[in-house]
């Protein structure tokens, strides 16, 4: 019998450069551990939701392989290094193709994919040709930039969802954790009842979330 929901793949891609280490690496972690928390008393994005962490600091790798969110075990998440982001899109494109179902006569094929890249700096390697591959497949993207030393001309390659946290403090961190909950939950809740597959609309960002012209 062919499975008869749709999972949501949720991708967390974190930049955890040098430039992240001390108080916002630690509100990384714990937003973390609040999106969890609080999707797993979420009915809908309990049975939908997969989520998984990639993060970008020296070096990009895949931290938390996707699994659903009772499966989902907390990564060991350091700050250090340099700003691969297009190894980091690189890894998450390879990620996508390999973990992302499709639809088979006994499974139902996943959802669009669902991202959040959040960084606080410029890529320190060559990006562009990994961000065009990745919005040119028509994910679901939302791009944050931490700080003012983003430009968002880079973030625009990537994804035309783009925000901003304007004072990269550990506070408005949390907040943007917990707005990434809510659109966990918007998308969780309308994915298996979105025949089209088109991108549900996020919920409005709150007033410490700058969206990005």
């Amino acid at each position: 019998m062919a499975s008869i929901v749709k999972r949501l793949p949720v991708y967390l891609v974190i930049d955890t450069s040098g430039s992240m280490a001390g108080e916002n690496i630690e509100a990384v972690r714990q937003g973390i551990k609040f999106v969890v928390s609080e999707l797993r008393s979420e009915p809908s994005a309990l049975e939908t939701a997969c989520l998984s962490i990639i993060t970008f600091g020296g070096t990009a790798q895949q931290v938390s392989p996707l699994v659903d969110l009772v499966a989902f075990q907390e990564p060991t998440i350091d700050a250090g290094g340099s700003t691969p982001l297009g190894e980091a899109l690189e890894v998450l494109l390879e990620c996508i193709s390999r973990e992302v179902r499709s639809s088979t006569p006994t499974q139902k094929g996943d959802g669009k994919p669902l991202v959040f890249l959040m960084t606080d700096g410029e890529p320190t390697d060559e990006w562009k040709p990994n961000a065009q591959k990745l919005k040119k497949r028509g994910f679901n993207v939302v791009c944050c930039a931490i700080g003012t030393d983003v430009e968002n001309a880079t973030l625009k390659e990537i994804s035309d969802q783009r925000v901003l946290i304007k004072n990269a403090s550990p506070n408005d961190l949390k907040t943007f954790f917990k707005w990434v909950t809510m659109s966990i939950k918007t998308v969780s809740e309308s994915v298996n009842g979105n025949p089209s597959g088109a991108p549900t609309n996020l919920p409005p960002p709150p007033p410490q979330i700058t969206i990005m012209p």
